[in-house]
């Protein structure tokens, strides 16, 4: 029997599109076994029982490179991370189901392959690499090779997050996206993303605003989002650092300063007047990454 801890991520994180990605303390929790034959669930809906089970694929898709052939499989589950809310939920689930069948196997992998497989699945690393090693990291892929480097930041962070009670699924936030950009947005998030990495490192917290400033995805994919621009004008108010669409979205993230507890509260009084239920939630950086315990 294996578990395997596996934290949430934000990805993009402003200007970092599909690129820059943090680890982050709430987390999706999997327990193996391997059985005498068959496959059993245990601890999710109903309607995920079954061999298209992100996890059980993902398993599969490791024991196939692997060349490991289990009897049977049990399954047990408890997610904290709410699925299509931007928060690494599909990433999760294909580390939580790689690392477990490759515990199962013998642990022959390194962390450095369990990405390489987990991006085949997932088709880019910006949550894999995070919620792997933990911490904050820039990865790139190209076709032959994928790119990692933790970036040091200083602890001195608190993140919010605000989650609705409504899902966007990844396809259509890709979908609402432009074909091109121009020559001026792209200088402009190349410069935004160098600013908001070195302010992280450096812990300048008031570069932070200027940092997460973004022209190539996070304004089409608020139009999806009931009362983003208001949300995000009132985060500005209440002296949030840095508002950003966490990942794709509709999750709208906000880094604080460890020191202020009135945030939370003053943007709690503000959703709960408007016609969507809303969760806020105060995280702080996983520096962890994903957990073995035999």
């Amino acid at each position: 029997m294996v578990k395997i801890t596996v934290p949430a991520s934000s990805a993009n994180l402003g200007p970092g599109f599909d690129c820059l990605g943090i680890a982050l303390n709430l987390y999706n929790t999997f327990t193996f076994e391997e059985i005498g034959k068959g496959l059993e669930f245990i601890g999710c809906r109903e309607e995920f029982k079954n061999e298209d089970n992100l996890v059980y694929t993902s398993m599969k898709k490791c024991f196939e490179k692997i060349g490991y052939t289990p009897s049977g499989i049990r399954i047990k589950m408890h997610c904290d991370i709410p699925v299509s809310r931007g928060l690494g939920s599909s990433a999760a689930c294909i580390l939580g189901g790689i690392m477990g069948a490759n515990e199962l196997a013998g642990g022959v992998l390194s962390k450095a392959e369990i990405l390489e497989i987990a991006t085949e699945i997932e088709g880019h690393p910006d949550n894999l690499a995070p919620a792997l090693y933990g911490g904050m990291a820039v990865s790139v892929k190209d076709d032959r090779q994928i790119y990692v480097e933790e970036i040091k930041i200083t602890r001195a962070l608190n993140f919010c997050a605000l989650i609705p009670d409504f899902t966007l699924s990844t396809e259509k936030s890709r979908g609402v996206l432009p074909k091109e950009v121009s020559y001026k947005d792209a200088l402009f998030n190349i410069g935004r993303t160098a600013l908001l990495i070195t302010a992280l490192n450096n812990g300048n917290m008031g570069m932070l605003k200027v940092g997460c400033e973004d022209k190539l995805h996070q304004s089409y994919r608020g139009k999806l989002i009931n009362n983003y621009e208001n949300i995000t004008k009132k985060c500005r108010e209440l002296n949030s650092k840095a508002v950003f669409l966490s990942g794709a979205g509709p999750t709208i993230m906000n880094i604080t300063d460890e020191k202020d507890k009135e945030f939370a509260q003053g943007i709690s009084e503000y959703i709960a007047k408007l016609e969507d239920k809303w969760t806020v939630k105060q995280l702080s950086v996983d520096y962890s990454g994903c957990v073995i315990e035999n």
